[in-house]
């Protein structure tokens, strides 16, 4: 039986028919949830929130709770939750807010593991990993493809780019660049992510131009905007370069350096 006897459903829930939702686990307010997903025994969804198609919720998860800032007022917000993600025991999920946008987006393919929290606001892309107990404060930018290391804390606003890896018990108070590995608190700049790159089909040619890129920010001694610049001229037609130094232009809390 998909959903189990003692399960709570909201009569506003649509959820689909091969879906299934397990012991004393509760559906609560305009949720939907697309085929193929799995909602283990004890999990509360609470919406406005919807997941996407073959998602897996494990046991004790708390998804699509109000967000934790005394400024919310109850104002309309929501969650949305790709598709093939797995959300590991214990994780926390909340909605956004009138001043995020009102939405917290989760991609898809994402492994999200026991413990781990995503605040109010949070923006995460696909194909991430975020190890056991990392914690993401509200209004965070996550990119595709990264990894944050267990107990990985993350200050409200800062912005991931794509691909970096953090260790276990990293700081991170500022924003990373794309293909950074960071360490430490606070979190400091520890090489590219070479590893990462290969697994995204990046040949030895643009591994050598983002090695390249990543000492022009900061083996040199240069200043953010001569970094910029050198990197432009380095390969203007390089997408991943294009997309390092589109996220340097634009950072708000300055970069790990």
């Amino acid at each position: 039986m998909p959903i189990h006897p003692t399960a709570i459903i909201d009569p506003q829930a649509s959820i689909a028919d091969d879906t299934v939702v397990g012991a004393y686990a509760i559906i609560e307010g305009p949720v939907t949830i697309a085929r193929g997903c799995w909602i283990g025994p004890h999990v509360v969804i609470r919406g406005p929130a919807s997941i996407g198609a073959g998602t897996r919720i494990f046991q004790f998860a708390s998804i699509g709770e109000e967000p934790q800032d005394k400024k919310f007022s109850g104002e309309a917000s929501r969650l949305e939750i790709g598709t093939d993600n797995t959300i590991r025991e214990g994780v926390t999920i909340n909605r956004g807010t009138a001043e995020g946008g009102g939405v917290t987006q989760i991609g898809d393919r994402n492994w999200i593991m026991a413990y781990v929290h995503i605040a109010h606001d949070c923006i995460l892309g696909n194909d991430g990993v975020f190890a056991n107990g990392t914690s993401l404060a509200g209004h965070v930018c996550v990119g595709n493809a990264v990894t944050l290391g267990g107990f990985t804390l993350v200050h409200q606003f800062c912005q991931i780019g794509e691909g970096c890896f953090t260790s276990m018990g990293s700081c991170i108070r500022q924003d990373v660049p794309p293909w950074v590995m960071v360490s430490g608190d606070p979190g400091e700049p520890h090489g590219i992510n070479i590893e990462g790159l290969k697994r995204r089909g990046f040949d030895s040619e643009a591994r050598q131009r983002v090695r390249s890129a990543y000492k022009m920010l900061y083996r040199e001694g240069r200043s953010l905007r001569d970094a910029i610049q050198a990197i432009e001229a380095l390969s203007a037609a390089d997408p991943v370069l294009s997309s390092m130094t589109d996220f340097l232009r634009t950072s708000s809390r300055g970069i790990v350096r």
